[in-house]
């Protein structure tokens, strides 16, 4: 007698964990969203490496004109005397 099911899938009867069944999607949903988190991470830090070259060689071109406007100063005043 105890067996009281008549019949059907065993799903019908087998207990179900929603608890787990909802920490797991919610584990699956973190690990997602870390993913992607780290996606945009990594493209954020690959255009602040090219703003950073790009800032170093315009600090660069700056400096070399100054370098190239001083020879150019020094190469007249040495012809002029």
């Amino acid at each position: 007698m105890s067996e009281g099911r008549a019949g059907g899938s065993r799903y019908l009867y087998a207990p179900f964990d929603a608890a787990s069944a909802r920490i797991e999607a919610n584990e699956r949903v973190q690990d997602e969203r870390w993913q992607a988190l780290n996606y945009r991470l990594e493209a954020i830090e690959a255009a602040l490496d090219r703003l950073e070259r790009r800032l170093w060689l315009a600090v660069f071109g700056v400096v070399s004109v100054i370098l190239a406007q001083g020879i150019q100063e020094l190469i007249q005043l040495g012809g002029a005397g």
